[in-house]
């Protein structure tokens, strides 16, 4: 399986009620590699980061079976910074530093190799980089995936729609799904989704799991069966063996 991810290589500092972490490695792109390292060995990651990003990460998630050729790295530049503060449930944060950086003049250019292939997640950016992502592929995909957020919702509707006519699959949260249908009920919410065009629609519920919904079924994952998936260590294996 080879997977295209397109996204954000960062750096975060994040508070909760029970500490604090400061300058930790983040963005969407990092994380969607590294998850989707335990299933495959061929993936190719598109993003841009300055060169204060540590080469040992980078050369962690070459281990882990992650083609970088697709990133750039701004010399003399400063990678994407984000800083939030989470709220007591951990659902709800405040931003409190948002720093574009080297992402302001992110102008993806995919390598030849990621245009093929079959499976692409296109992180959380602006709809126009993810447009451009969508142009560039060969038409060969199986299943395209598209996370996005209410603040693209709030500046770019028309556009944001346009986008999503063209995914599989569209992952939000809850509320995201509310403004996106018009729709109070995530169930009628789905229905109107699914009218924009993606076959299948998570909508992500913070500590209470997630929704999958295709245009016949809905499927309820809670959280604790995804805790103890990731305790169990045989996992990596089973899954890459398949």
């Amino acid at each position: 399986m080879d997977l295209l991810t397109v996204g954000t290589v960062a750096f975060d500092t994040i508070e909760t009620p029970f500490g604090k972490a400061e300058m930790v490695i983040g963005g969407a792109c990092t994380y969607i590699s590294w998850s989707a390292s335990y299933f495959t060995n061929n993936i190719h990651l598109v993003s841009i980061v300055g060169d204060d990003f540590p080469e040992n990460e980078l050369q962690r998630l070459r281990d882990r079976g992650v083609n970088l050729e697709g990133l750039k790295i701004v010399e003399g530049g400063k990678s994407f910074f984000w800083a939030g503060r989470y709220h007591n449930n951990m659902n709800n944060r405040d931003t409190l530093v948002t720093d574009l950086n080297v992402l302001a003049d992110f102008d993806p250019i995919l390598p030849q190799a990621a245009k093929s292939a079959k499976y692409v997640m296109l992180g959380n950016l602006t709809p126009a980089i993810q447009k451009s992502v969508l142009d560039q592929l060969d038409g060969s995909q199986k299943l395209i995936a598209l996370d996005t957020m209410n603040f693209w919702m709030d500046i770019a509707m028309d556009e944001l729609k346009e986008v999503i006519a063209r995914v599989d699959l569209l992952t939000i949260n809850d509320e995201e799904a509310r403004q996106l249908s018009g729709e109070h009920s995530l169930v009628n919410a789905a229905k109107a989704i699914h009218e924009m065009g993606p076959k299948y629609l998570v909508i992500k519920k913070g500590e209470h799991g997630a929704l999958l919904f295709s245009e016949d079924d809905i499927f309820l994952l809670r959280l604790y069966l995804w805790l103890r998936f990731l305790t169990q260590p045989e996992q990596e294996t089973l899954l890459r063996e398949d």
